[in-house]
């Protein structure tokens, strides 16, 4: 029998398939597997390349397969999609894995220990239990607003909404009953957000990395976690565009026939990561709005030609890439550098504005290293 060379293996939660080609690239191997005959099928199979597209659990299998010897590649599904010649089935999207992997230009996702799939479940779990308690908060505003209890805006003002409730003799009991019941929903989520920040809090104050990306002034403590936490090889990125691309911050590029045409942002990427970069971005911007912070030039010529939505998202462009030099050289952020640095090479400008206030286009900018990047060693 011919030796494969690689093999791209479709998973499921309980259905296997597995294409394997030559050296020939004749396909050799075409076998369904159930999850209990994975293990044994390819401890009994000799070394050999295995690719699988990057999803629930497949990071389990590759720490499984490289342990019996094999060299595992995980890559991302938007790649695989391409080479699926025709129709959608396991047998279709197996072989496109198989010929994906062999593309030499081809992107392979790092894979994550368990240690940082642990980590990150600690920034998903704290992103589900915001949304709870944002949900929670609403209903709570929602239903007492209907019995004329309205209070001003911020989840500093739940309190005294559920305070008024109470103290309220003219609310009928069903209608009291049903509060307590969201404000013990509300509260419960309110406690366990803050002792997730806490446990986010000890790993900042563990971790260098994470210290020395917080002394950027739009990243504060939990989104330099979250950083450190979900960056798993930042050398992973040719350039700081490359990661400001990956969190979806940089254009649509359009262009055609020589003519250069970006449109809005791509908001491919982390979610999570490009939300918190943003929100920092805008913190600071209403500091400076407000004439309590000292903005760069770069950030007040900006804040003179564009609105601050765009402004924002431009300025978590740049940050990005700012977190990008740090982490890949362990350099420490130098605000004098940033402060003094020329215009002209100050960063992403933001383009016109399209569609809504969050359809913001970033012009390209080649300056994402070095002083211009107020970083020193």
């Amino acid at each position: 029998m011919e030796k494969i060379t690689r093999i791209g293996m479709d998973t499921s939660k309980s259905a296997f398939q597995l294409h394997g080609v030559a050296e020939n690239e004749q396909p050799i191997l075409r076998k369904k597997l159930r999850r209990r005959h994975v293990l044994e099928f390819f401890a009994q199979a000799a070394p050999t390349k295995i690719g699988m597209e990057a999803c629930g659990g497949a990071h389990y299998w590759v720490r499984q397969l490289e342990a019996l010897g094999h060299d595992v590649v995980l890559l991302p599904p938007q790649y695989v999609k391409p080479y699926v010649m025709r129709g959608k089935n396991d047998a279709a999207d197996a072989e496109a894995i198989c010929e994906a992997m062999s593309r030499p230009k081809m992107r392979f996702v790092p894979v994550k220990s368990v240690e940082q799939q642990a980590a990150q479940m600690l920034l998903g779990v704290r992103n589900g239990l915001l949304r709870r308690r944002t949900q929670v908060s609403n209903a709570i505003r929602g239903h007492a607003a209907e019995f004329g209890i309205v209070e001003a805006l911020g989840l500093s003002q739940i309190e005294p909404i559920l305070a008024q409730i109470a103290a309220d003799s003219t609310l009928p009991a069903l209608a009291k009953q049903m509060f307590v019941m969201l404000s013990g929903q509300y509260r419960h989520a309110d406690a366990q957000i803050r002792e997730i920040e806490a446990q986010l809090t000890a790993f900042h104050r563990s971790s260098e990395q994470s210290r020395r990306l917080a002394e950027v002034p739009t990243i504060g403590p939990i989104t330099a976690s979250a950083l450190s936490i979900k960056v798993t090889n930042p050398k992973a990125f040719r350039s700081g565009r490359d990661f400001a691309a990956w969190l979806g911050l940089t254009p649509k590029d359009h262009s055609t026939a020589g003519k250069l045409k970006l449109g809005v942002i791509t908001r491919a990427g982390d979610e999570m990561l490009r939300s918190l970069l943003i929100t920092g971005a805008t913190a600071v911007i209403q500091q400076v709005t407000r004439k309590k912070g000292q903005a760069s030039p770069w950030l007040q010529g900006l804040l003179k030609r564009k609105p601050a939505k765009l402004a924002a998202v431009a300025l978590a462009n740049k940050t990005a890439r700012i977190a990008w030099k740090l982490m890949v050289s362990g350099e420490r952020y130098h605000p004098l550098q940033a402060t003094a640095e020329p215009l002209h090479r100050a960063g992403p400008c933001a383009a016109r504005r399209e569609g809504s206030a969050q359809g913001s286009a970033l012009r390209r900018n080649t300056s994402t290293t070095g002083a211009a990047m107020g970083v020193t060693a």
